[in-house]
């Protein structure tokens, strides 16, 4: 007779990814159509649970990219495909529209109920709430059998209201409910106490899921959400770098390993294959040009680094003695396949291929091209010079300038100088020169005597993207439209930074061009949200 004992397999928390919504809400992470695409790409590799795509009425470039993630990203063995929308109908039609290529498809719509919230922004009595929730989610039924319902700022709202508001988004047919703490403001224990309640209230009805939804304001925003879930929350919502609205969200990256590493504490698991973590977070980084400081968890440039003599002795005898997980388990393991000046074209394809891009033949050539010349300057190009390379050249504009020699003179007894040629649009070569209170702004200065003072270098950032003297450096700029205050990101890479500094400040240049003649319709996928759109 067997006596085994079966052991319940344990409950499984999804993953709600919503970095290409609320995380590119964030002050200068709009991304393009085709970057928003590799990202959704990504994310499915990384098999989260649901893609939060984007917030579609929020204009017309907004809800081409939900719809265009929802064709391409959408399929049965996708990842659920959901996009947000206010308590209206307009918004839930533009919203169903768009996501409607998706095989699995969701409907997110929220409304405030915090006392501040209804009084100053919403200027709405609570029975007003109240009838709002129930037409949205019913609305939303219409179109899609899973609708998510989150009342915004619940955080600091009366726990009473948010049962009675969370209670008629249930009976409208709400199968999730989302708890956000909109402005960061709860601690884990609140925050823990607040979920086992409305866990109380979902269990009168069955097949409800309650979900977290933490900002990081405070610092909190991963330890409420681990908090959520010890309290019986079943879905986290999340972004990949915790990038999103002021401090932002909690980070993705780092919920999922403390899950998979606590599997005996939490009593859960995921589904998220974590050897795409570290991949994932170098993408966003790319095409958002928000870098991780070295000491981030998991994903940061010294989260498995170890200087101090008596931890190198002891990560040297049995690594379990300073590390709670190995590198490999997130994806820092390297490339089996050496990358070099005398790799081929073949070679160079399949590892793009590996990292999960899909270039045309023009696109490949480009960063084929540029690997090359890479490669001239440095021994190895690892996956990380490949995603720089990628970023720098997988959306530019069809008609641009091209940076084609720059040249500096600076130094501590100096006037910074620089001579720049660039190749316009009808491929003649133009050359121009300038001095500034650096070689950068020397170079941004010449640069505009070519092409005009189109606009204000609001940001800079040099970014090193491997290790070592002669490893590449990124620059990512940023440069606001003196006539619309959109701004514009360009990338650059080169192992001189100067050289680099060029690349992406024209980069920056093509794009608002491009914008201009488009009439902005076209790379900007979005406009930011107002505020009653931030979750």
């Amino acid at each position: 007779m067997d006596t085994t004992t079966a052991v319940a397999p344990a409950p499984r928390v999804r993953i709600f990814d919503t970095t290409l919504r609320d995380g590119e809400q964030a002050p200068g992470c709009t991304m393009t159509l085709i970057e928003k695409l590799d990202v959704a790409r990504q994310l499915a590799r990384l098999r989260v649970d649901i893609i939060e795509a984007g917030f579609p009425a929020s204009s017309p470039g907004e809800t081409e990219a939900v719809r265009a993630i929802a064709e391409q990203v959408g399929t049965a063995d996708g990842p659920v495909i959901c996009g947000l929308a206010r308590a209206t109908t307009s918004d839930i039609e533009t919203c169903a529209r768009a996501i409607e290529p998706a095989v699995r498809k969701r409907i997110h719509t929220f409304l405030a109920t915090s006392d501040v919230h209804l009084e100053h922004k919403l200027r709405m009595t609570r029975s007003a709430v109240l009838e709002r929730v129930a037409a949205a989610v019913a609305t939303a039924r219409t179109f899609v059998d899973d609708v998510e319902f989150s009342p915004e700022d619940a955080g600091r709202s009366d726990p009473d209201f948010l049962c009675d508001v969370l209670r008629v988004a249930i009976e409208a047919g709400a199968t999730t409910l989302n708890i956000p703490d909109t402005v960061g403001y709860v601690t884990p224990a609140e925050y823990g106490a607040l979920i086992e309640r409305i866990c109380a209230l979902a269990a009168q009805t069955p097949g409800i899921v309650v979900s977290t939804h933490c900002h990081d304001d405070l610092g909190l925003a991963v330890a409420n959400s681990l908090a959520g879930v010890r309290a019986g929350a079943r879905q986290v919502e999340c972004t990949v770098n915790g990038i999103g609205e002021r401090a932002g969200n909690a980070s993705l990256e780092e919920v999922v390993m403390a899950l998979h590493t606590r599997a005996a504490y939490f009593g859960v698991h995921t589904g998220i294959d974590t050897r795409e973590l570290a991949r994932t977070s170098r993408l966003v980084s790319a095409c958002t040009g928000v870098y991780m400081p070295p000491n981030k968890a998991i994903v940061g440039a010294n989260a498995f680094a170890h200087e101090a003599g008596i931890h190198q002795d002891g990560v040297l005898k049995h690594r379990a003695t300073y590390e709670i997980m190995t590198p490999e388990s997130v994806g820092i393991d390297g490339s089996a396949l050496v990358l070099g000046k005398h790799s081929g074209r073949r070679a160079v394809r399949k590892r793009l291929a590996d990292l999960g891009y899909e270039l045309d033949d023009e696109q490949f050539h480009a960063v084929f091209t540029r690997f090359k010349e890479l490669a001239d300057r440095k021994k190895v190009i690892d996956e990380r010079d490949l995603v720089a390379l990628v970023s720098g050249e997988i959306d530019q504009p069809s008609a641009r300038w091209e940076l084609a020699q720059v040249q500096v003179a600076c130094g501590t007894h100096a006037i910074p100088t620089a001579t720049v040629a660039l190749r316009g649009p009808d491929g003649e070569a133009r050359i121009a020169s300038a001095t500034g209170t650096g070689p950068v702004d020397a170079v941004c200065k010449a640069v505009n005597t070519v092409t005009g003072e189109l606009g204000e270098l609001s940001e800079f950032t040099v970014h090193s993207v491997t290790e070592g003297i002669n490893a590449a450096g990124q620059v990512t700029v940023r440069v606001t439209d003196y006539h619309t205050g959109r701004a514009f990101r360009g990338h650059g890479v080169h192992t001189d930074v100067i050289t680099a500094s060029g690349q992406a400040y024209v980069a920056a240049l093509n794009r608002l061009l491009e914008a201009r003649a488009s009439h902005g319709n076209v790379l900007a996928t979005t406009t930011a949200p107002t505020a009653e759109a931030a979750v």
